[in-house]
């Protein structure tokens, strides 16, 4: 069972119910707050390199397969 079914309401509710723009105003407070207590994650060289190695071999092999 659904939590609309549960509800009963049908309507979106918190994040969903909230415009694009509130919602990117509610994240913006996050990023800024986590820059300033320091806490917000740093990527290092080798951390972003191996990122991107990572989702181009993801992005290869889908195309592969998709290729068949």
């Amino acid at each position: 069972m659904s939590l609309r079914a549960r509800t009963g309401t049908g309507r979106p509710k918190g994040l969903a119910a909230m415009s694009p723009e509130r919602r990117r105003e509610i994240a913006s407070k996050g990023g800024r707050t986590s820059q300033a207590n320091g806490t917000a994650h740093q990527w290092t060289a080798e951390e972003a390199s191996a990122a991107g190695k990572k989702g181009s071999a993801r992005y290869a092999l889908r195309r592969q397969e998709a290729r068949g």
